[in-house]
């Protein structure tokens, strides 16, 4: 379990729930007494670790989409052609 202050709580909340996904309970503390615990809504971490395959096939979509395809000249030149 892992005890953290307000503060810090507010400024990594993002982190602590990716923290909670991955089966730690985070607790917030104020002024030194427990107020809140944080504890994942599901027991065990598919849930993040479901979340990751799906980034992973959507990126691997991506490559498989892109192969072959070239923008047909400079980056340059196309960022200057698309300008009005």
């Amino acid at each position: 379990m892992k005890t953290v202050p307000v503060g810090k709580a507010k400024a990594q909340f993002s982190k602590l729930l990716v923290e909670v996904e991955l089966g730690e309970e985070v607790t917030i503390i104020r002024r030194g007494l427990p107020v809140v615990r944080i504890v994942a809504a599901v027991e065990s971490p598919v849930a993040a670790l479901t979340q990751q395959a799906q980034v992973a096939g959507v990126f691997a979509r991506l490559r498989e989409m892109r192969q072959g395809r070239t923008l047909g000249g400079s980056l340059r030149e196309a960022i200057e052609g698309g300008r009005d």
